[in-house]
């Protein structure tokens, strides 16, 4: 792949928090690889409770080869394919992905719901990786910077959805935008609230639409035993 000057970028992830460990736990991760489509690889993991077995975390991700020059997509070579291939596990650990449509700006805009902007964002030298772009995670952080401090503290967050759309460079100034939607009752009479967000660069491209869902803190979430994907 270098020799061709091509590398993986992450297009879409998926999280489910099935709940959060303590000081002290130990825990164990099983990750795996797998195809996506014709020209695509899917990343999947699985983390539990070392000692009870119980899940802790969900996870599955989309990844596409992008060429280095022209920073355009590029279709997986054969050469690369026959070597990744025989890893292929074809298994993923989110069974029903949340496919509903991501929010445009102007979605977020119109709304009527509780709306909320944090402007003049920009990445430090830290958070760029070997290509020179904003390492993926880093996003995560700036769409959070938008969402309310009321969420943030009564809240935890329990799934959270992500299609990025462009990369961006260190010269980059972006704002987040973060649209609050308010759930009905579960069945312990606790109100969930889930978010719509939008990470864009200030000269107005969209770099990444996300949701994420949030529990009351202190809901004792459902218990899931899964057999070891080994």
């Amino acid at each position: 792949m270098s020799k061709r000057d091509l590398f993986w970028v992450v297009s879409q992830m998926q999280a489910i928090v099935e709940r959060y460990p303590c000081w002290g736990d130990t825990v164990e991760v099983d990750t795996w690889v797998g195809a996506h489509g014709k020209n695509g690889m899917r990343r999947d993991w699985h983390i539990r409770d070392s000692v009870t077995g119980h899940t802790i975390l969900k996870a599955t991700s989309k990844w596409v080869m992008m060429n280095k020059l022209t920073r355009r997509l590029a279709r997986i070579p054969d050469e690369v394919r026959t070597e990744i291939e025989p890893y292929f596990f074809e298994h993923t650990s989110i069974a029903d992905e949340d496919d509903r449509k991501l929010p445009k700006l102007t979605d977020l805009e119109r709304a009527t719901v509780a709306k909320y902007v944090r402007t003049g964002l920009t990445p430090r030298w830290a958070d760029l990786d070997i290509n020179q772009h904003v390492n993926n995670v880093k996003y995560i952080g700036w769409i959070l910077e938008s969402a309310p401090i009321s969420i943030l503290e009564k809240h935890e967050l329990a799934s959270i959805v992500l299609d990025y759309k462009r990369e961006c460079g260190r010269d980059s100034v972006l704002q987040s935008h973060t649209t609050v939607h308010t759930d009905c009752s579960n069945d312990s009479g606790e109100t969930t609230l889930h978010c719509e967000h939008l990470l864009s660069l200030e000269s107005g491209p969209t770099i990444v639409k996300a949701r994420t869902m949030w529990r009351p803190k202190g809901t004792k979430p459902q218990e899931t035993m899964l057999p070891s994907s080994s």
